[in-house]
């Protein structure tokens, strides 16, 4: 199963993606910013580490490959 982000782009183990509005996380009180750079994806289930946050998991439609 192909995994693509809001744009279409097909992605892969490893690439790198950036987040095209705020996230809130929940139970936290850490806000992503637009435009942050996240590195190194798993599109399983597109988990990621951001500098605050370890094992975040996103929906695709959220991120713009990098």
């Amino acid at each position: 199963m192909d995994v693509k982000d809001s744009i279409g782009a097909i992605l892969k183990d490893g690439d790198n993606v950036t987040l095209i509005r705020d996230l809130k996380g929940k139970g936290t009180s850490t806000t992503l910013k637009r435009g942050t750079m996240v590195k190194r994806i798993l599109p399983d289930e597109v988990e990621c580490r951001v500098e605050k946050t370890k094992g975040r998991v996103m929906r695709t439609e959220f991120l713009k490959k990098a």
